[in-house]
């Protein structure tokens, strides 16, 4: 917020000499409570449950889509848990991940940071996960640098006791470090060096939700008494999902991929039902800050794995995973702490990234950042608090790789969101395509032709900061969305 300024009205005049100097001092202290209060109510939520800073619990999904959960208008999942998380907390429509895949929207969520100025466009890959070295073929890292400022060492630094559960993918090549380098006290993952669980065994898989989330509940019982931050990173609903016969039993009226991909989501809704009743046992459902949320949208179906987890719906949107349309990168978002965050809540106007997650974490915990750090996040604290509002920088994406599945979810390489418009185009200025995305969220209306302006103006933000990042190898494929029409063969007979 900006400067307090105190001005006693008068003071200057002849009229000033008929007042007491109790009556300034008495005007002087209302005045300082009054600012007392203006910095009280922009300060951290740490004023709560005994001046203890709230804990957070962040469970992040896996491929799983915008449309995934009842509440967010699915007519045939069942998910009575997550619907009560935001029945009680608030729910977020325009929440977005920072990259359409895995390994780049994480990165973001731990350093606040677009993942293409890292040089993380894809997934992290183990070499040698096949005949090249895929890493270095694609100009990328083999793990997230740990120097980088992230999160969990913020708030480690700040006298939080942090934790990861399941699915890290930041980084699992043999030179890559454990958790514990980036300020995690305690981890057990999976796609990582340690590989504490085996993501391959068809039994882990199975109840990989449950076995995640009962280290996150056994952390919480262990760490009741300090503040804490832990994330649960799930392997649902990313592929291959395998099923139990009693898991599949609320969908027997079904046949086939959507009983498999339905009961999946399912379970990990039990599963979190049963860490929010454990967190309220514990007496401490009035200072946590439960999130759910999911790493970009669903899979496609002409993925190799993906027969039943690309079941995954996109709700109203365009695009799945490795699109840059809404149905690769906007994804659920919902938050519950009954002591801090008002119930019954659904923004609908709040522009949500994942690179906000950690100034907005910070910013709750009371977490400084280091001077002259500039993150392309923004603290987003106060729509937690329930006060839409709209953000102050763009969120930016580039794909360099080809889009997976239908023509028509095969997106260009860069995109820009800004306020109500979304641009999305080729770097060579090839594909220019400018939607409103509050009355066209489906992204089916052009508006480029019409709104040369705004084209202009964004167009050259997105490819000035396409032009400052880390040069490197692009697929041929990237931002095309060529279809193989039918041609007559050459030499064969016209038709009369």
């Amino acid at each position: 917020m900006g400067k307090v300024k105190f001005a006693i009205v008068g003071c200057g005049s002849a009229s000033a000499n008929r007042y007491s100097p109790q009556l300034y001092l008495a005007v002087f202290l209302f005045m300082l409570g009054a600012a007392a209060s203006l910095v009280s109510a922009a300060a951290p939520l740490q004023a709560q449950k005994g001046g203890k800073p709230p804990n957070f619990v962040f469970i992040l999904a896996d491929d799983w889509g915008w449309g995934d959960i009842a509440c967010y208008g699915h007519d045939q999942l069942k998910t009575p848990n997550l619907d009560r998380l935001a029945a009680e907390g608030i729910l977020f429509t325009q929440a977005y991940t920072a990259s359409p895949v895995c390994s780049p929207s994480r990165a973001a969520l731990m350093t606040g940071r677009f993942p293409a100025e890292l040089r993380i466009h894809g997934h992290l890959a183990t070499p040698p996960e096949s005949k090249v070295d895929l890493n270095a073929a694609r100009g990328m890292p083999n793990f997230l640098d740990p120097a980088i400022l992230s999160v969990t060492r913020l708030l480690k630094d700040a006298g939080y006791v942090t934790a990861f559960f399941g699915k890290w993918h930041l980084g699992k090549a043999p030179d890559a470090p454990l958790p514990g380098a980036y300020g995690i006290d305690v981890h057990r993952t999976v796609d990582s060096n340690e590989m504490s669980w085996d993501s391959a065994d068809p039994h882990f898989r199975t109840h990989s939700a449950e076995l995640i989330l009962s280290k996150v509940a056994e952390f919480i019982r262990d760490n009741r008494e300090r503040p804490f931050f832990v994330q649960a990173s799930l392997l649902d609903t990313h592929g291959r999902l395998v099923v139990t016969p009693e898991q599949m039993q609320p969908y027997e009226h079904l046949l086939g991929a959507p009983r498999i991909y339905y009961s999946a989501v399912t379970r990990v809704d039990t599963q979190v039902g049963r860490l929010m009743a454990r967190i309220d046992e514990l007496g401490l459902r009035e200072n946590t800050i439960i999130v759910f949320s999911s790493d970009n949208g669903p899979d496609d179906f002409v993925v190799r794995t993906s027969s039943e987890h690309a079941v995954g719906s996109a709700g109203p949107f365009r695009g799945r995973k490795t699109s840059l349309y809404e149905g690769g990168v906007r994804v659920p978002f919902i938050a519950r702490c009954p002591g801090l965050i008002p119930a019954g809540k659904v923004d609908n106007s709040t522009v949500l990234g994942g690179v906000d997650f950690l100034p907005t974490v910070c910013s709750l915990a009371g977490a400084r950042l280091p001077a002259g750090v500039d993150l392309d996040g923004e603290d987003l604290s106060e729509t937690l608090r329930g006060k839409p509002r709209r953000r102050s920088r763009p969120l930016l994406w580039e794909w360099r790789f080809r889009t997976a599945g239908h023509v028509i979810h095969r997106s260009p390489q860069l995109a820009i969101r800004d306020g109500k418009w979304k641009l999305l185009m080729n770097p060579d200025r090839s594909r220019v395509e400018l939607y409103d995305i509050p009355n066209d969220p489906s992204e089916l209306n052009n508006l480029a032709d019409r709104h040369p302006e705004a084209v202009r103006e964004l167009s050259a933000r997105l490819l000035s900061w396409h032009a400052g990042l880390p040069k490197g190898p692009v697929q041929p494929e990237a931002g095309k969305r060529e279809y193989r029409w039918p041609k007559w063969p050459k030499g064969a007979p016209q038709s009369p």
